[in-house]
């Protein structure tokens, strides 16, 4: 299960000990592709890559000639990702998209599901002003959702079946999800579904746990929150090689313009 992205002081992504776990867990995919493929479209652009979280993303969208920043709240995620191979190309900043400067962007970038993270109807509508001030007149926002008709959550209980992964330090940590429980949202606001995460460490018997939340809204939810944040769709593809609604990988891959 690919995490919703480090934008809330979970401790897998706030947790010195386990923020590498994440990039174990997540590597470079057709999402990143797109994402990348998508910022290469203008040359040298001004992008905001919101909830960079580890940077993975981030760095390659420097590395590609952009002019970068990566904005999450999580400290120790943006240590993580001070910490690689061209990271001084990044400007980091700790805080949320209300930190962002008004008119600074050409693109802004929520990738690995991170728009799910904003739960309630009033949260979501807020992030979508917020981003729609950061950029510039005409500025693209992009984002991924996953697709409720597909209901991914369907797959996310592992039942108590451990993935064991190596840290940095040779710390062995196993890890297992649990689904807690889906809510059938009001009508503009779509599925929340709470799940939890368990590292164990074998070593010392500890084991940490972390609850999450995430909302699945629609195409039409989607469009319709983005229209009155001042945005236009320009697209809504199901799948990262741009596969219409329902056919690609149970994706809600999102493309606004800012008017």
């Amino acid at each position: 299960m690919r995490h919703a992205g480090p934008v809330a002081p979970h401790p897998e992504y706030d947790d010195p000990r386990l923020v590498p776990l994440y990039d174990r867990m997540n590597r470079w995919g057709r999402d990143d592709d797109f994402f990348l493929a998508l910022a290469n479209e203008t040359p040298q652009a001004r992008i905001l890559d919101l909830g960079c979280g580890t940077g993975r993303l981030t760095l390659a969208l420097a590395g590609a000639g952009h002019e970068v920043t990566g904005l999450d709240p999580a400290q120790a995620s943006l240590d993580w990702a001070r910490s690689k191979p061209g990271a001084q190309r990044v400007r980091w900043r700790i805080g949320t998209a209300a930190d962002a400067p008004a008119g600074a962007f050409d693109l802004v970038l929520m990738t690995g599901h991170v728009a799910q993270v904003f739960t309630s109807a009033q949260a979501w509508r807020d992030v979508l002003r917020q981003i729609h001030r950061a950029l510039r007149p005409g500025g693209r926002l992009a984002f991924d959702s996953r697709d409720p008709a597909a209901r991914a959550w369907e797959v996310w209980d592992s039942a108590g079946e451990r993935e064991r992964f190596t840290l940095p330090g040779g710390e062995e940590v196993e890890v297992w999800t649990t689904l807690h429980g889906v809510e059938a949202g009001e009508m503009d606001e779509g599925a929340l579904v709470t799940f939890g995460g368990q590292f164990f460490f074998p070593a010392t018997g500890e084991t940490v746990a972390d609850t999450s939340s995430l909302r699945f809204r629609s195409g039409a939810q989607l469009r319709e929150t983005l229209e009155a944040a001042g945005f236009g769709t320009e697209h809504v593809f199901g799948g990262w090689q741009h596969e219409a609604v329902g056919q690609g990988s149970g994706e809600l891959v999102v493309v606004a313009r800012a008017r």
